[in-house]
Order: C-alpha cells, then sequence, then structure tokens
C-alpha cells in the first residue's frame, strides 16, 4: 500500500517537470535559448558552406593548371562540342541549345590519368550537371549532380547493347539553387572521391578507372550553369 497521496504527488511532480524543460539553478527555463543558439549555429554553419572558390580542408600543392575566367573569351583549353557557352560576369555561362537535340557539353581540353579537379559552379536555372570522364575511345564514368544530391556512376559499354549504367555511390547531401558552391572531384588509381563546400563526401572504387583519360567534360541540361575558378592538380 502506497502512502496516502503520496503516489499522486510524485507523478504530478514528474509531470510538471517535463513541462519546465532544462532550467538552471535560478529556475529559469533555458530550453528556448537552447533551441535558438542551436539554430543561428545552423545557419552560420549553412552561409559559411556555400561558398565561391571555397577552401576545401586539403591542401594539394600547387595546381598544374588554373583558370580564373577574368576575360571575354573561353580560350583554347576550353572546347564547346554543344550548346551555348560563353564568358559572363568573370565566369562560364551554359546552356542547352534545342537545335542541337543534345545536352550542352563542354570540354576542357587536358589528358589526365591520377588528377585532381576543382571548380566553383551555381546552378542558375538548370537541376544538375555531369562531369564526365571518358576513355581512349568511348565514355568511362561520370559524378552526376543535381540540387538533391550527387552520385558516381560508371558508364554503359556502347559497343555492348546489354550494357547498363553501374552506379558506384551516391549521397543526398543537397545543392541550394542560385548559390555559389565549391567541388573537388580527385581520381587515384581505381578510386574516385568527391567533396564539396556542403559537408559532401564520397567515394568509390572501380578497376576500370584507372586508365588515361583524354579530358574533362562538363555536361547539362536546360539553362543554365555557371563555372568559374577552376583548379587541376596532378596526382604522381
Amino acid at each position: 500500500m502506497q502512502p496516502a497521496g503520496g503516489g499522486h504527488v510524485g507523478h504530478a511532480t514528474i509531470g510538471i517537470a517535463s513541462k519546465r524543460g532544462n532550467t538552471d539553478p535560478s529556475g529559469m527555463n533555458t530550453t528556448p535559448l537552447r533551441l535558438l543558439a542551436a539554430g543561428l549555429l545552423a545557419f552560420a554553419s549553412t552561409a559559411a558552406y556555400a561558398a565561391k572558390d571555397a577552401d576545401l580542408g586539403q591542401t594539394l600543392g600547387k595546381p598544374a593548371a588554373t583558370d580564373d575566367l577574368n576575360r571575354q573569351e573561353l580560350g583554347k583549353q576550353w572546347v564547346v562540342a554543344k550548346g551555348e557557352w560563353q564568358i559572363a560576369e568573370g565566369a562560364i555561362k551554359g546552356q542547352e541549345l534545342a537545335k542541337d537535340k543534345h545536352a550542352a557539353v563542354l570540354t576542357y581540353a587536358r589528358k589526365n590519368t591520377d588528377s585532381a579537379i576543382q571548380f566553383s559552379f551555381k546552378l542558375d536555372g538548370t537541376k544538375g550537371f555531369h562531369l564526365s570522364y571518358n576513355k581512349s575511345r568511348g565514355h568511362l564514368f561520370r559524378v552526376i549532380v543535381s540540387d538533391r544530391g550527387v552520385t558516381i556512376s560508371l558508364d554503359k559499354d556502347k559497343k555492348n547493347p546489354k550494357s547498363k549504367p553501374v552506379k558506384l555511390a551516391s549521397s543526398p547531401k543537397k545543392f541550394e539553387p542560385g548559390e555559389w558552391h565549391t567541388m573537388r572531384v580527385t581520381v587515384e588509381g581505381e578510386r574516385v572521391s568527391v567533396q564539396a563546400d556542403n559537408g559532401l563526401k564520397l567515394s568509390a572504387k572501380h578497376a576500370s578507372l584507372k586508365q588515361p583519360k583524354p579530358n574533362y567534360r562538363f555536361v547539362m541540361r536546360d539553362a543554365s550553369l555557371l563555372l568559374d575558378d577552376l583548379k587541376i592538380w596532378e596526382i604522381k
């Protein structure tokens, strides 16, 4: 048998404590303050991540190639395969052309095997783009970037009718449209790694990645995509 009124008082006390939440020694409810501080910290972190030419925290030494695009013309390293690509306000602006009946494609003509490429990008109308790597003949793999996340995908072999793309890895980290972001893609041997200023870190491994590649290709649909602050490192 419980003491008269004891059980009832105990339960009532617990109920009141749960409504008060966290309190300091003076009895002040600190829960709203804690929630506000957490919200401000999250906002500050997001604002710090979305950045143009951001520091991704890993030093790779002096780049083998750079391009800040502070000029009027694309330059000989950039080759337009499809779509419209031009310099606009110190960045490359690309968009698909309906007459092409094909995604817009811009190539940076530099041979590579093991390398890291870093660039700033803004989804300025388009919902995403691909950073595509070819082999000597045909497609090899691509990093698929959208406002909803990133996927690393092995391309299908066009010579084999039964071949299909193979998803190697994916992450749901989002990229806000209309904001500048920074991304780095590193290929070393059989491994490809992707990191970005929104905290994304993604990697995958496949034996076919270990081979020479003739260039870097940016592929996008609709309009428009902005690119800037290109850096490339050779990994030896």
